[in-house]
């Protein structure tokens, strides 16, 4: 089976960097995709929850703003839960594994060129054990 989601979008806004209680950086944040033109000739754009781990979380934190163009590469995850009033809540996200920076601001630094390390995709986390199936990065510790 495979669960690969390749996407490319605006952030809505910056990343929000946490650590779990046992010191692994998560980070959340949104990217907007523009679908085609409907067919009354109206723009519309999908809200993708995004979710990275550890250096790519980090990652996220340092280098990408609200705004800026990026790649996510990971996998879909569908989580659910019972919520305090009794009702069953769902959300769909995209864990990513790497990101990479699409462009670089116009105001970059002097001298800093096209190759710098904003367009380095982030290091995988697969070499690193995946959050607990449990695990809620919305959940207020």
């Amino acid at each position: 089976m495979m669960n690969v989601v390749v996407l490319i979008g605006r952030l809505t806004r910056d990343p929000e960097l946490k650590y779990t209680t046992s010191g692994v950086a998560v980070a959340t944040f949104t990217i907007a995709i523009d679908r085609p033109l409907n067919s009354q000739g109206v723009k519309e754009a999908d809200f993708i929850n995004i979710v990275t781990w550890r250096k790519t979380a980090e990652f996220a934190a340092n280098y990408i703003t609200k705004g800026r163009l990026v790649a996510v590469e990971g996998r879909l995850q569908i989580r659910s839960w019972v919520a305090q009033d009794g009702s069953k809540k769902w959300m769909t996200e995209v864990v990513a594994n790497q990101l990479r920076l699409l462009e670089w601001p116009k105001d970059r630094p002097a001298g800093t060129e096209a190759g710098a390390p904003s367009d380095e995709a982030a290091p995988p986390a697969a070499d690193v054990a995946a959050p607990p199936e449990d695990f809620d990065p919305f959940a207020d510790e």
